[in-house]
């Protein structure tokens, strides 16, 4: 049972001992430090019911609250310091300097696996997340599905889930006729065997711009990029199956390389064109159920027959073809036959959401036990101030050329450091890296991002780099430490508790609530709040000391707070250089 829960059951002894029916109690983490540790409006929110002076809420609330405080001293556990009554009738604990302490010795104890549970335990956890479609770039959009997915799967295994990552992507549709129409052309440009991953991105960006240029502006150039589309389907046209493959294999080469940099390994891939068939035939078999219906040569379904918030989807085109709908059915089924998952879950773009509570209802009415496992979750855009960028138009910022853009400015804050060429290449990257995922990682998930590329970087304040640097100062502080001779200890506290052991403990609830309301910002806002309070009992305190016997305490809490923030910073998929 851990501390949060403790308080709520001392509540409810003394709200029996009252012969008050016990409802909900919520805790809350007062602002104000000095008002305590915790804090609960439950005197407020039962006071009518008591018939504590139900004319004068307030006053009656206030009396109550007393009357509970006095049934808690009572029984008060030596973890609690005191209870108090504050303002309308809040109450106030303040916990002990024995609790404090404790928690140090288990953050100490517990290491790496501190602020992990076995909540989940038993449970098998599907995340599908990223998605990129080959035969087009990788772009920002795709990094913020990778973020979000990464450290949702972090936050699920933490709490004991069996986690398997997977990705889903689109190797069949317009978008690949689109850039097969125009390699043709572009034949002879096409990079040879000898050249770079990104060499041969780049290509395939072009020719994918440049088929969706042609589609909407040339009437032939759309019917034969109609007829590559169907052909490519087909799969008998050898020549244009030799381009596909070619292509497809060049795109899923460069994610790879891209995976690799932001920390993703997928245990999974299912790629569209392994759903295709299986798609059409779900949709014909329930065309007769009356879930799909026929319309103008296309097989639809009529989401607002079951909702009047649901809309009409087109599941099968006039030509015959699954649309991106009926391939996420037969995908959805392919997931369960083969993973029977606890939980499936995707993560997409939030300008997907009506699109995926279509696709969910006609999911529950042709197999609703796997509609039961399947959450969709949503995340905003990330933009520029230019603007919204589009692979159709060309106008693209790709995942890579961000993070690279972001490595060059991060060198140039790294050039005064004494580094080898190497290691200052690995820290760019890591510190890039921190940079773009703690950018995306701080915002509410389903919000929109405008990118700050200055503050994204910055040493200071509000960023994965700022974070990245706490806590390396608190390595070089232990190995300050341990070349002076002074070994970390608990065994002798000072008699005042510190700020930074208030806000330490408390990372098990943050993980928790960041779990259940699959919301990783909780996380990054905790980071920074830690870190900034660390930061200031550095500047304000001399940590190492051999002639001070504190000196050992202090070592020790700069020790668990290198845990917690190397920890954390695991959970949001961010690694921790040995130097900066």
């Amino acid at each position: 049972m851990d501390i949060q829960e403790k308080l709520k059951s001392l509540v409810e002894g003394a709200l029996r001992a009252l012969a008050i029916s016990v409802p909900n109690i919520i805790l809350e983490h007062p602002a104000d430090l000095s008002h305590g540790d915790y804090a609960t409006n439950i005197a407020m929110f039962v006071a009518k019911e008591a018939n504590k002076n139900p004319a004068y809420r307030q006053s009656g609330s206030r009396e109550l609250a007393t009357d509970l405080v006095t049934e808690m001293e009572k029984i008060k556990p030596h973890f609690v310091d005191a209870i108090e009554v504050a303002g309308p009738g809040f109450i106030n604990f303040r916990l002990s300097r024995s609790f404090f302490s404790d928690s140090l010795r288990t953050i100490k104890k517990d290491g790496k696996d501190f602020g992990n549970t076995r909540d989940l335990k038993g449970q098998k956890y599907l995340v599908e997340y990223t998605d990129p479609n080959p035969f087009k770039e990788f772009h920002i959009g795709h990094l913020m599905s990778n973020a979000i997915g990464e450290s949702l799967s972090r936050l699920f295994a933490s709490q004991g889930a069996k986690v398997k990552r997977m990705c889903y992507q689109g190797d069949v549709g317009p978008h690949v006729a689109k850039a097969l129409w125009a390699m043709k052309k572009n034949i002879t440009l096409m990079p040879d065997k000898k050249s770079s991953t990104d060499k041969r991105a780049i290509f395939l960006g072009h020719c994918y711009a440049e088929g969706s240029k042609a589609y909407e502006e040339d009437a032939n150039a759309k019917m034969e990029i109609d007829v590559i589309n169907k052909a490519v389907y087909e799969g008998t046209n050898r020549d244009l199956i030799k381009l596909y493959k070619k292509g497809r294999k060049w795109s899923l080469e460069k994610f790879e390389e891209i995976y690799k940099t932001l920390g993703t390994k997928f245990d999974y891939y299912i790629l569209e064109s392994e759903v295709v068939h299986d798609s059409i035939a779900i949709v014909e078999n329930y065309l007769a159920t009356g879930i799909f219906e026929k319309s103008d040569g296309a097989i639809v379904f009529h989401g607002e027959k079951y909702d009047a918030k649901l809309h009409t989807r087109v599941f099968i085109n006039s030509q015959g073809l699954p649309t991106y709908e009926a391939k996420e059915l037969g995908l959805n089924l392919k997931k369960w036959k083969k993973i029977r998952p606890d939980k499936s879950i995707i993560i997409t773009a939030n300008e997907q959401s009506d699109y995926f509570r279509v696709l969910l209802k006609a999911l529950e009415l042709i197999e609703p036990e796997v509609r039961s496992v399947t959450e969709h979750i949503a995340h905003g855009m990330l933009r520029f101030a230019e603007g919204k960028m589009s692979s159709r138009t060309g106008n693209v910022i790709t995942g890579e050329s961000l993070v690279n853009e972001i490595k060059i400015l991060v060198d140039k804050k790294l050039e005064s450091r004494e580094m080898k060429e190497t290691e200052k290449k690995e820290v760019a990257e890591i510190v890039a890296v921190a940079a773009i995922k703690y950018s995306i990682l701080k915002h509410v998930t389903f919000g929109d991002i405008i990118y700050d590329f200055e503050k994204s970087i910055s040493f200071e304040g509000d960023s994965g780099p700022y974070l990245l640097y706490s806590a390396v100062r608190a390595r070089s502080i232990l190995e300050k430490a341990k070349r002076e001779g002074v070994k970390p200890s608990l065994s002798t506290a000072p008699k005042e508790v510190s700020v930074l052991e208030k806000i330490l403990y408390r990372f098990p609830e943050i993980v928790s609530r960041s779990v259940s309301e699959r919301a990783p910002h909780h996380i990054a806002t905790y980071l920074i709040e830690l870190s900034a309070i660390f930061n200031s009992w550095y500047a304000n305190t001399q940590i190492v000391d051999k002639n001070d016997t504190a000196s050992a305490y202090r070592v020790a809490l700069t020790g668990c707070f290198l845990t917690i923030s190397k920890n954390g910073l695991n959970l949001l998929g961010i690694r921790v250089p040995d130097r900066m």
